[in-house]
């Protein structure tokens, strides 16, 4: 993948987490952590809504050409967010919360973006 590629990815998912980030204020969510990392690995956004503590991976496309958004977050990626939650959970002596693992799919075309909020996707 050339360099350009990438940056234009990665431009593309900063954009679709900023978009994200203003639903979730306008939801009601309290955000507590964006791009949280440790040595095991990275969450995209983790907030809180009334009862859970969630983490959200956030996956940016404009279209649907090389599949659906959250069927990019593969077991490995889950076994990533699982063990980077249960980490910020542990550092913040949060272990009693009760979590919930989420995929915000954010859909891009010239006019307008499209969110997709599938909660509870796995564990």
């Amino acid at each position: 993948m050339s360099k350009s590629i990438k940056s234009e990815n990665k431009v593309k998912g900063d954009f679709g987490e900023k978009i994200v980030d203003k639903y979730l204020i306008k939801s009601g969510y309290k955000i507590l952590a964006k791009n949280f990392k440790c040595h095991l690995g990275e969450i995209d956004t983790i907030f809180k809504d009334e009862r859970e503590i969630v983490f959200a991976e956030i996956k940016t496309r404009k279209g649907i050409k090389y599949g659906f958004p959250a069927e990019s977050v593969t077991y490995f990626k889950r076994k990533h967010i699982y063990n980077v939650a249960n980490y910020f959970l542990y550092i913040n002596n949060l272990s009693n919360e009760f979590i919930r693992f989420d995929v915000i799919e954010v859909y891009l075309n010239d006019k307008m973006s499209i969110i997709n909020h599938i909660k509870n996707v796995f564990w």
